[in-house]
């Protein structure tokens, strides 16, 4: 069930990069390069750009509530407890105590 979840999260994320690109920005986008100008021949100007934008909202929000879902109900929890590599390492030796220098050999505060 995770794989099938997983290839729809990626099918929808491919869709919506196509989607996006598709949309005309001031300059012209990429619209004109995966045939945005015959989309707007079909739809119209002023519908083309409604459709991409629902399209784009709709698929956005399919994605996100994909990634929830997979990460809430299909990862495995984290039930087994396994020792991390920091706490399998030996313990380490402690130091010896820091020892303050005597008061002739230091520094004179700054006035």
């Amino acid at each position: 069930m995770y794989t099938i979840a997983l290839i729809i999260e990626i099918f929808v994320a491919i869709l919506l990069m196509v989607v996006v690109l598709m949309q005309s920005s001031k300059g012209g986008g990429l619209a004109g390069s995966f045939g945005g100008a015959n989309l707007g021949a079909v739809f119209g100007v002023r519908r083309t750009s409604d459709f991409l934008t629902k399209a784009t909202q709709w698929l956005a929000a399919i994605f996100i509530v994909l990634a929830l879902v997979i990460n809430l109900w299909f990862l495995p929890r984290g039930a087994s407890t396994r020792e991390s590599v920091i706490q399998s390492a030996p313990p380490t030796q402690s130091l010896p105590p820091i020892q303050e220098a005597p008061a002739s050999q230091q520094l004179p505060e700054r006035k």
